[in-house]
């Protein structure tokens, strides 16, 4: 007799049981089962169990997703069954990457914070501004600078006064001033240098100016060298040079020109028309504008340079700007009434001379664009653009400046 088992006897192969990461998703899992197949190709093995390590090395044809899954955790293009088998596998994060669609946050970071950090620091400490005034003698540089931040940084108080002698040579006058407002600190430092200009001969009469520039640079150099150096360097450095031209309503003296063109590259300077009242509305207008093309055909590049524009709305700002330099502006820090309202101005026989007032003069352009749009960068274009060029200079000639120490008072040659 045969030992054939006859069909309906014979036992049924086994069926494997089925892994705990395929099937019907949980109810938790946004996800379908499908979702497994990363980067879109079909019968790509399930991801391994938490615990089981993925090899790595020579990885079989179905490496994409295992890979997927084990490296990322949720990161890379088609994320489903990575995030899912995150999700099966109880380890998930607080936020889910996408290299297409960036980053979702799951609740509030508070990054937006440090601005008000930034803010509660400089009003602790304050800041430093430094702003030079360069022009011969009766332009009312002192009193233009009395009108920008409404205090008495007056010619008196600098040291200087109109009785006094015509100093021979071009002198430094500097005279610091704490200003507060809104609870923010600024040490406003006036440089006046009286003398500028005043002489028959003015051979080389900017080289005391260019010379003080320089030693700011070099004592924050020094202290920037030093092996143990303070915590806060004092920055004395000049961060604005305020040209004042003559309202002559021809042209630029040669003075002017050579000024200009020996410190623009070690300075940030601003041309402003002294004392705008003298010229007409039409005037003014033709002086700006031969002022501008005298400047450009000199190679005179001023604040804001056009190198120095980070973007295209940086640019279009700052073109206006330059296109309204240089401002024809009026100082006095004298209050008259007019139409029931006190304004600073100048009194002449036909009336007051508002020097708020845009109709009357471009003071308050000159205010707006000086402190409460570029204060910041006229100090961060000082840092990185002239005193590093300043800086790579000397390191250069030295061969590398070597670190001082505090009570080391010697002085370097220029």
């Amino acid at each position: 007799m045969s030992d054939i088992v006859p069909p309906e006897v014979r036992p049924k192969p086994a069926v494997p049981a089925k892994p705990p990461n395929v099937g019907a998703p949980s109810p938790s899992s946004p996800f379908p089962p499908q979702g497994l197949g990363i980067g879109g190709g079909g019968g790509v093995s399930a991801p391994p169990p938490s615990g089981i390590p993925v090899p790595i090395g020579n990885h079989p044809p179905g490496h994409g997703a295992s890979h997927g899954v084990g490296h990322g955790l949720g990161h890379g293009a088609g994320h489903g069954g990575g995030h899912a088998a995150v999700h099966s596998g109880g380890h998930g994060h607080a936020v889910s990457h996408s290299s297409s669609g960036g980053s979702t946050l799951l609740g509030y970071i508070g990054i937006d914070t440090i601005i008000e950090q930034m803010r509660k620091k400089t009003m602790k400490t304050g800041f430093d501004f430094n702003i030079m005034v360069v022009g011969h003698s009766g332009l009312g540089k002192s009193t233009l600078v009395n009108t920008l931040f409404k205090s008495q940084v007056s010619r008196r108080s600098a040291g200087w006064a109109r009785d006094e002698k015509i100093p021979k040579t071009v002198e430094i006058k500097s005279m610091s001033h704490v200003i507060e407002e809104g609870g923010v600190k600024m040490k406003l430092t006036v440089v006046d240098t009286p003398g500028f200009g005043d002489q028959i001969n003015n051979d080389n009469c900017w080289e005391p100016i260019s010379k003080y520039i320089n030693e700011q640079y070099e004592k924050f150099l020094k202290e920037e060298v030093n092996i143990t150096r303070k915590k806060r360097i004092p920055d004395t450095r000049v961060h604005c040079c305020l040209y004042f031209i003559s309202p002559t309503g021809h042209s630029l003296r040669q003075l002017d020109i050579e000024f200009m063109k020996r410190l623009s590259h070690s300075v940030n300077i601003i041309p402003v028309i002294a004392k705008a009242d003298t010229m007409t509305i039409e005037e003014r207008q033709e002086f700006k504008q031969r002022v501008r093309k005298e400047l450009e055909m000199s190679g005179i590049e001023f604040y804001p340079q056009k190198e120095f524009d980070e973007d295209m709305e940086d640019k279009s700002d700052n073109d206006k700007i330059r296109e309204a330099m240089p401002f024809a502006v009026v100082g006095s820090d004298k209050e008259y009434q007019v139409n029931g309202k006190r304004v600073l101005g100048r009194k002449t026989a036909w009336g007051i001379v508002e020097v708020e007032n845009p109709n009357h003069c471009e003071f308050a352009q000159l205010r707006d664009f000086l402190i409460r749009s570029h204060l910041q960068d006229l100090k961060e274009v000082t840092h990185n653009i002239h005193y590093e060029t300043y800086r790579a200079k000397r390191l250069n000639e030295n061969g590398g400046l070597h670190p001082i120490s505090s009570n080391d008072t010697q002085e370097s040659n220029l």
